[in-house]
């Protein structure tokens, strides 16, 4: 799979079996936790190259004890990579080792599940608790709404641990905001601008094409899908001879001139709050190259619960900005908790080092939003200063980290965890026989 998710650590080169029916292999492991204090974290090892007899699996097992630890394989795009929990605490200076091999398979319980609702959209829970909706579906816009507003291929709701939703979509003052989206806002191609954020500009959009794959198990549900970045491209002037007047129409033709693989995967976190990844891979569609022109806003993107206003809701980043003071500036993570239902909740976005342009640009709203309500809009907008431009044949990965939690959740905890998704713990091969 392209989409190597949060943890790339080092391939190891070896089978784990051989077509003279020897038993297979079992390896050794250690995981250290490089300088970082750890608690609950993932570790992750491509075993691309290892073959997993049919009617097999692959186990983890901690040493010197010998327990089974929850793990998971994922395979897609000739590529296959090896999850496993790291549970409790793991200091800065500590490391474990563990052994991998294959066992005969047997049937496990789903905790991290993938599941359809009436329409199609798709639904990634834990233990039966919804944590995300991905819509392939066209919302239904309110009434008398503008057609060229809908859209799909966006999260909404995003659930909290106790189920309150920090997400809205087609709010009436911004009816092209979609929950949590990722569309540009001054895209060049071909010498021409488009802008595939404001639908209402009729000149672009971004549409779900296509699902790649979907995985369930115990550790993490993910899915695989594809999008489609349109635009509008106009064409020759046409001149319509009618009985009363000469119409004059500029038709526009429709050509997609980015594709974008987009995986969301969910992980069955220890700690009582909700941990998901949101990883974009983003490549040219045609031989010409697509170039993100500097702009204040476009990239990642939260329109929060209409529930937050500027009585109620809090923002601060990891340079320590509050709200009043974010916008324009540059940050690794945000963070907003504000009042839901009769309790509070949050939302953690965190960008990975390996982003452009990092540690992005914030693009969000202050309090004086919306004639003063001080509605919640925030956007990691990587081309904020400067042109980002795609060049084709190349791809481009943006990935983000979002924990969602009800309560408060301190800056020390924010940075711990980015911490931990930056700077993934290390695996190195001990021993194969």
């Amino acid at each position: 799979m392209k989409t190597k998710l949060f943890l790339l650590i080092l391939a190891i080169v070896g089978c784990c079996y051989t077509s003279s029916g020897k038993k297979p292999d079992k390896i050794k492991v250690k995981v250290e936790a490089a300088g970082i204090a750890r608690e609950n974290t993932i570790a992750a090892l491509d075993i691309s190259s290892y073959a997993v007899p049919e009617g097999s699996t692959v186990v983890v097992r901690n040493e010197p004890d010998n327990t089974i630890v929850n793990s998971q394989l994922e395979s897609g795009n000739g590529k296959t990579t090896l999850y496993w929990m790291i549970e409790g605490k793991l200091e800065g200076n500590e490391s474990r080792n563990y052994s991998i091999e294959c066992v005969p398979a047997k049937r496990e319980k789903v905790i991290m599940d993938v599941q359809q609702d009436r329409s199609g959209n798709l639904i990634l829970s834990r233990n039966n608790k919804n944590i995300l909706q991905y819509n392939t579906v066209m919302a239904r816009l309110p009434h008398g709404a503008d057609p060229v507003f809908s859209r799909n291929g966006y999260i909404h709701p995003v659930w909290t641990p106790d189920g309150n939703v920090l997400t809205s979509v087609n709010p009436s003052d911004h009816m092209h905001h979609y929950g949590i989206w990722n569309p540009w806002t001054s895209v060049e191609y071909d010498g021409l601008k488009y802008d595939l954020w404001n639908l209402g500009d009729k000149t672009g959009t971004v549409r779900f094409d296509t699902l790649y794959q979907t995985n369930t198990g115990r550790l993490f549900a993910n899915i695989r899908t594809g999008h489609k970045h349109i635009i509008f491209q106009p064409q020759q002037e046409q001149v319509i001879n009618t009985r009363e007047s000469l119409i004059r129409i500029v038709p526009k033709k429709e050509v997609n001139i980015m594709d974008e693989e987009l995986n969301i995967c969910v992980w069955n976190y220890e700690n009582g709050n909700y941990l998901w990844d949101f990883v974009s891979d983003l490549t040219p569609a045609t031989n010409l190259p697509v170039k993100m022109t500097a702009y204040r806003y476009a990239g990642f993107a939260l329109r929060a619960t209409g529930e937050w206003t500027r009585e109620n809701c809090t923002i601060i980043t990891s340079e320590g900005k509050n709200r009043p003071e974010i916008d324009g500036t540059h940050a690794r993570w945000i963070m907003a908790t504000g009042k839901s239902g009769e309790g509070w909740s949050g939302i953690l976005i965190m960008a990975s080092p390996e982003n452009q342009n990092f540690p992005e640009p914030l693009r969000i709203w202050d309090e004086e939003a919306n004639g003063g309500r001080g509605d919640v809009m925030i956007n990691f907008a990587p081309a904020k200063y400067k042109d980002w431009e795609l060049q084709p044949g190349k791809t481009y990965r943006l990935h983000y980290r979002i924990l969602t939690f009800d309560g408060s959740l301190s800056t020390t905890e924010a940075e711990t965890t980015w911490q931990d998704f930056a700077h993934p713990v290390k695996v190195t091969l001990l021993h194969r026989n």
